[in-house]
């Protein structure tokens, strides 16, 4: 067909049939799209709910925007009715008919007037100034109404994630809050006393702030995926919601800990004034050493012996009154810290000790090397040296007399010991010959 219009070519039967068929299947998708936007939760929780924020102005926008949709609808559906009965006045459409249908499918035939042409320049964001009618094409009118789909349920896809996700999971960490309160009461961790129990308080301002701003400004909370364009493309933003619930985690085992020190507190503090009693009998021991070294160890220094630990005395019976009266919250602290404390003192005490009884440690070493040489020479037949003996005796005046010089007697048993060592090299070297000295220690 050779006749040409002012939207091209005239179009004959099997064309316009193509296309209405294809058309019809078009509205078939978009009616099936807009019911279920009706239809969509996310849609009908919107519609009802006090929203404030920035989902207050775009849902202002999508609801106008989904009006328009079904505006837009219902011109579409008009239009394609009316090609419909065009078709069908007859079977053999006249070249009127197809001049008239071609207008119809392919030329700007659908006026949007009114209010309507309005409400499209206003949910445009770079609209221009109102205009009394709008002329769209067919497949105009359907990119249009396919624009204004996708953006108005990205809206509302995007806030029913978050009513999904969010409120649900706050409810639920608010629950466990609540336990934990009544818990924290329960072992005297409260606000004011307790660090932890300042930390409830805050959790507790902090998710019931949460909530309400959750439930009426849900796309405050939206997290669209970069470079995503799928409606709801994105994901609910938890980062409030994972700090306190980390948070509350911190107060569960500070709670726990609490709860352990009430379970063998007894046991602890018994432990405890076990290990402070043994620090006090080994300073009192170091102090009666201290004595002994003194009166019996001449020119050495002696360091002087601490007093018992009367602050962590004080302490301990401050935690015992803390047991006596359930306050756990003060005691778990003072424990740990008087634990590590007291095993402090004791080896601090212990390790007096060993520096105010290292004399009496020399002078009985030295003791024990000069009745070992003594016997490792009588052994060898050498007991009746007067040498030897003379050497020996000196030595044992030095080492059981009081007070002794642990210096000078430590020369005369080192005297001794060369001098029994000169004695058995003598004894053992061959006539005429040079031979070793046995220096061995006794017992070698």
């Amino acid at each position: 067909m050779g006749d040409t219009g002012p939207t091209g070519p005239v179009m004959d039967r099997d064309e316009v049939d193509r296309a209405l068929a294809r058309l019809g299947a078009e509205h078939e998708a978009v009616e099936t799209s807009l019911l279920a936007l009706q239809d969509h939760a996310g849609r009908r929780l919107l519609e009802g709910a006090g929203l404030t924020g920035v989902t207050a102005v775009r849902w202002s926008a999508a609801e106008a925007s989904i009006t328009l949709l079904w505006a837009y609808f219902d011109a579409y559906t008009g239009a394609l009715r009316t090609a419909r009965e065009i078709r069908s006045r007859r079977r053999w459409s006249s070249r009127e008919d197809l001049a008239e249908l071609t207008e119809l499918l392919r030329g700007e035939a659908v006026t949007v007037a009114g209010s309507t042409a309005a409400a499209a320049n206003a949910a445009t964001p770079d609209g221009g100034p109102g205009r009394l009618s709008e002329r769209y094409s067919l497949a105009a009118l359907v990119d249009r109404m396919n624009q204004l789909y996708a953006t108005s349920l990205d809206m509302v896809v995007a806030a029913d994630a978050v009513w999904s996700a969010l409120p649900a999971r706050i409810d639920l960490l608010a629950a466990e809050l609540q336990r934990t309160r009544k818990l924290a009461h329960s072992v005297g961790v409260r606000p004011g006393e307790h660090p932890s129990g300042d930390d409830l308080e805050r959790i507790t301002r902090t998710l019931t702030r949460l909530r309400e701003q959750v439930v009426s400004d849900p796309l405050a909370f939206w997290r669209p995926a970069e470079g995503s364009s799928a409606p709801g493309g994105g994901r609910p933003d938890t980062t409030v919601y994972d700090r306190e619930a980390r948070a509350l985690e911190e107060v569960r085992r500070e709670i726990d800990a609490v709860l352990a020190v009430r379970q063998d507190a007894e046991q602890r503090i018994v432990r405890l004034r076990d290990v402070l009693s043994r620090a006090d009998r080994t300073l009192a021991e170091a102090r009666t050493a201290r004595g002994e070294v003194l009166a019996k160890i001449a020119a050495t220094e002696v360091p002087v012996v601490g007093g018992p630990p009367i602050v962590l005395q004080e302490q301990l019976a401050a935690a015992a009154e803390y047991r006596r009266h359930a306050q756990w919250h003060r005691l778990s602290p003072l424990l740990e810290s008087l634990e590590e404390k007291a095993e402090d003192e004791l080896l601090r005490a212990r390790e007096s000790l060993t520096a105010v009884t290292a004399p009496l440690a020399v002078r009985a070493e030295l003791r024990g090397r000069l009745d070992a040489y003594k016997a490792k020479m009588a052994r060898l037949g050498h007991a009746g040296d007067p040498e030897l003996n003379e050497k020996y005796e000196k030595a044992r005046r030095m080492l059981w007399s009081a007070p002794c010089d642990l210096r000078v007697a430590e020369q005369a048993v080192l005297r001794y010991q060369h001098a029994a060592a000169d004695v058995l090299g003598s004894a053992r070297r061959v006539p005429g010959q040079g031979g070793p000295v046995d220096r061995t220690e006794p017992g070698a």
